[in-house]
């Protein structure tokens, strides 16, 4: 009865989440991007759909989900299909560009959804946290630390949570002056996603 409870409560917030329009005024508009569930245990937490996922309207479905899911040793289909694997970015809808590229996401959604979808999921036991945003987020108290320092603690902790670099080609330069990262860091992450999915 509790897990039929569970599953409703968390299907009605899904259902508000999707129809959030709190942010009409972006450029292209409100399509809120997210993949939760009652059983997730492994929840990848990021910064906001980028302009590929808002047009198919699935997050990492870009040139960075390659590179997620490579790291993660998971293919496509389960990427999108395994009810154990959740995507909640700080921002559920694209949020523009600017400059520098994808604009930062916006607070009121963090602020609005975040806690709600959280607490819904009782059984995660990784979390990867992916940029800034969620880093400040989930771990507050190394957002002074850079991306390199907060990678290499909470690996060295091997806790719940992971900080990774954004698996975005604009990070290369980051990944060449990182070797590490890739050779050290990305084993050892797929040997935990292993463990918690097979």
């Amino acid at each position: 009865m509790r897990r039929l409870e569970q599953n409703a409560k968390m299907n009605d917030l899904k259902r508000s989440m999707a129809g959030c329009t709190l942010c009409s005024d972006l450029p292209l508009g409100p399509r809120p991007i997210f993949k939760i569930s009652s059983r997730v245990k492994i929840l990848i937490a990021g910064q906001a759909p980028g302009r590929l996922a808002h047009i198919s309207g699935k997050a990492f479905d870009d040139p960075s989900g390659d590179r997620l899911r490579r790291w993660l040793g998971v293919g496509r289909e389960q990427f999108y299909d395994d009810p154990r694997l959740g995507i909640l970015p700080m921002g559920l809808c694209f949020p523009g560009s600017g400059a520098r590229g994808d604009l930062a996401p916006r607070d009121i959604c963090a602020q609005t959804w975040r806690s709600a979808a959280l607490a819904s999921m009782t059984d995660i036991e990784l979390t990867i946290i992916l940029g800034k945003h969620a880093l400040a987020w989930h771990l507050p108290d190394q957002k002074r630390h850079t991306i390199s320092q907060s990678v290499m603690k909470t690996f060295s902790i091997n806790g719940p949570e992971l900080v990774m670099p954004h698996p975005s080609p604009r990070n290369a330069m980051w990944f060449k002056r990182q070797p590490w990262f890739e050779t050290e860091m990305i084993p050892r992450l797929q040997q935990k996603v292993r463990e918690l999915l097979d």
